[in-house]
């Protein structure tokens, strides 16, 4: 089963390439131009099924008078909080790229995690870089944590293992591989189309899930890291699909790819160890060595579902 499936992920992978895109995490962008000392125009450049003007409301700084799509701010210039209501519903994102009169830019990403940010008015202000790093950090928590396919084959990973020391090697693996293909497809150096590496993602739910229903020592069983890093691979070109929906910035670009990669550790971590309470309050109830085998043939039954939904996308 696990070499047919590898196999079949494989193909459909270097048969189908092209341009790598997952998760749908849609980002609006705005740009604020400065025209003069304290003045600016802004417009949104991104669009969705709704425009972002429609769902997406900035409240500026105190201080600054906005008219339109213009902000005055005087003589104290762009500087205090920003606000992007409605950030986290229509749009996971909104990244705010602002225009100095002398030629430089800053980037800000606003969330629904983190819906306003402080502007200090001068682009080259060292505190950009946290900024950006904490607002990745988010993002890619966040995307674990609503990434159901991931957490799937996560909590698959964990039936299959155990809370063992292997555990330990397995999940090594699997971020060392969605680290390496993260990186890569985001920084442009490799590009796959998404159906196959949705299909993939899927598939390798539905692998994990009936290995841990096998009883015989399978490969899988035997080395389960070997599994992860497989998978990883694929998992992280499902990453990398996530984040080119955000966008990086321009500067601190490499900020931006280490901190989301981070938020995404972050957030399995946070599974792990929810699932290691889970499991531990379980030991103590007489019917949880029962459910095991409903609860693997819950998530491989999702998981078959889903590869069929995306291997039907494939064919049209």
């Amino acid at each position: 089963m696990m070499h047919a499936l590898i196999r079949a992920c494989l193909a459909a992978l270097l048969v189908l390439g092209g341009t790598a895109r997952a998760h749908e995490m849609s980002m609006a962008e705005m740009q604020v131009r400065e025209t003069a000392p304290g003045e600016f125009i802004w417009l949104w450049t991104a669009t969705n099924e709704r425009a972002p003007n429609q769902v997406l409301t900035p409240v500026w700084p105190a201080g600054c008078v906005s008219e339109v799509n213009t902000v005055r701010c005087g003589k104290a210039g762009l500087q205090g909080r920003l606000e992007m209501q409605g950030v986290g519903k229509t749009y996971s994102a909104a990244l705010v790229r602002v225009f100095w009169i002398g030629g430089q830019t800053r980037v800000y990403t606003l969330t629904a995690a983190q819906p306003s940010v402080q502007l200090y008015g001068a682009a080259d202000d060292p505190r950009g870089m946290l900024e950006i790093a904490k607002a990745y950090t988010v993002l890619g928590v966040e995307h674990i944590l609503t990434g159901f396919d991931h957490l799937l084959f996560v909590i698959g990973l964990l039936f299959l293992v155990g809370f063992q020391r292997k555990l330990i090697w397995t999940i090594t693996a699997f971020t060392a591989a969605h680290s390496l293909t993260l990186a890569s497809a985001a920084l442009g150096w490799l590009t796959l189309r998404p159906p196959p590496v949705e299909a993939c993602i899927a598939l390798s739910i539905v692998l994990v899930a009936g290995e841990a229903l096998r009883e015989r020592q399978t490969l899988a069983r035997r080395l389960p890291a070997l599994v992860a890093f497989i998978f990883g691979l694929v998992h992280g070109l499902g990453f990398a699909g996530a984040l080119k929906e955000i966008g990086l910035p321009e500067r601190h670009l490499a900020v931006a790819l280490l901190t989301f990669n981070v938020g995404v550790e972050i957030g399995q971590l946070l599974v792990v160890g929810a699932a290691w309470a889970v499991t531990w309050w379980l030991s103590r109830q007489p019917w949880a060595a029962r459910a095991r085998r409903p609860v693997l043939y819950l998530i491989g039954t999702t998981a078959a579902y889903w590869s069929w939904l995306r291997l039907a996308a494939m064919a049209g």
